[in-house]
């Protein structure tokens, strides 16, 4: 039988890796940042649900104090959520600066981040680390590409090591397990620049559902004191049956956060494919959409994160234009986040004010490596 067009893996059981990958988020798009909280959020989330603590290690470069960077919130979520499992450390200056503005300072502040990397890389205790921002730092110069290589080829076995930024060196990109790409795709009206508060990520690589838990921690994080006025609605479709990772990650942060996630799916557990198509998924569909137009409308939420929309249109599930109008009337303080790859992009990609698409440079699962749970799927 032949299958062409879009099909969505739903729960299956699939043999899970336990080694961990390299992996390597780079492009001048936006999300490579989020997708590493997304990472950390799944990882925990899992560790939670199987009762095994899953220690997490944030490096960040070129984050020092002084300046307000758009995952603090986040990190800030998660700390508070699971102060136990989460270690974080920030290494340099606030200010913007190139190959002609480094300064001493630039040099021991990347090397001192660095030595706490090596440290904890080689310590066996955590099973996640993120070095984020590392990519330009070597790019800088202020690090020795060979010894971060030389490094994490060297790595316990089951650490997941994330390494993100701009202009990844080749010779990371050449170890690295997986290379995920963001790159922005313009808008062709340059009269119109979107809505703002609207941000698609799309394309055949790793980390769009993962950049958008990575918004939905952000959101929670700028809500902490303030309760429902930074509440979080996940709407996930293609995604029925039990046991996605996901679930557990959300999971965690509702126990931990009460009253500002909310969390729907629909769908069946099946693969749904072009010209395949079962009534039963036409009826989920626009039950999810009943949801998420309502949820969008409301105002009640500051951050709606619309999960597999993409595919969902691009597999004539739903039509284009009841999106495209939820979006031109949605409030001003409310972000929509719509996710997932497809073959035909619909009417309101043009609505977007940040659109990242991602692109598939290496992924392991090519080479025959299984998935991991909590980190893939």
């Amino acid at each position: 039988m032949v299958r062409t067009g879009i099909g969505i893996r739903t729960a299956q059981l699939h043999n899970e890796r336990l080694a961990g990958q390299i992996h390597v988020y780079d492009g001048e798009g936006k999300g490579k940042s989020q997708v590493a909280l997304g990472v950390v959020l799944r990882s925990i989330g899992l560790g939670i649900q199987n009762f095994m603590e899953s220690r997490v290690l944030l490096l960040r470069f070129l984050k020092g104090p002084g300046r307000t960077y758009d995952e603090d919130a986040a990190i800030e979520a998660l700390q508070r959520g699971f102060p136990h499992l989460i270690d974080q450390v920030r290494t340099g200056r606030a200010e913007f600066f190139g190959p002609e503005g480094i300064t001493k300072f630039d040099r021991l502040e990347a090397q001192r981040g660095w030595d706490v990397a090596k440290g904890a890389i080689a310590s066996g205790l955590y099973s996640v680390v993120v070095l984020d921002e590392i990519n330009p730092v070597i790019d800088l110069g202020l690090l020795s590409v060979d010894d971060v290589v030389r490094s994490l080829k060297n790595k316990p076995e089951h650490l997941e090591v994330i390494a993100t930024g701009r202009g990844a060196p080749s010779s990371l990109v050449e170890i690295a397990n997986l290379h995920s790409e963001m790159k922005p795709q313009r808008s062709q009206n340059m009269d119109f620049p979107g809505i703002e508060g609207v941000e698609i990520y799309t394309g055949d690589g790793k980390g769009k559902s993962t950049s958008a838990l990575g918004k939905a921690l952000q959101a929670i994080g700028r809500g902490i004191s303030q309760d429902q006025s930074h509440r979080v609605l996940i709407m996930q479709w293609l995604k029925g049956g039990q046991g996605y990772t996901e679930d557990a990650a959300i999971s965690a942060l509702r126990k931990s956060y009460p009253n500002l996630v909310d969390h729907q799916r629909c769908g069946r557990d099946a693969i749904v494919w072009r010209g395949q198509q079962q009534e039963i998924d036409y009826v989920e569909a626009e039950r999810g959409w009943e949801l998420a137009c309502t949820a969008i409308a409301s105002g009640l939420y500051k951050t709606i994160i619309l999960d597999e929309l993409n595919p969902t249109v691009d597999l004539e599930l739903l039509p284009e234009e009841p999106i495209v109008q939820a979006l031109l009337r949605k409030p001003r303080d409310t972000e929509v986040i719509i996710t997932g790859r497809c073959k035909n992009p619909p009417a309101y990609f043009a609505l977007a004010s940040t659109h990242s698409e991602v692109f598939n440079h290496k992924h392991y699962a090519e080479n025959g490596v299984d998935l991991k749970r909590g980190v893939d799927y």
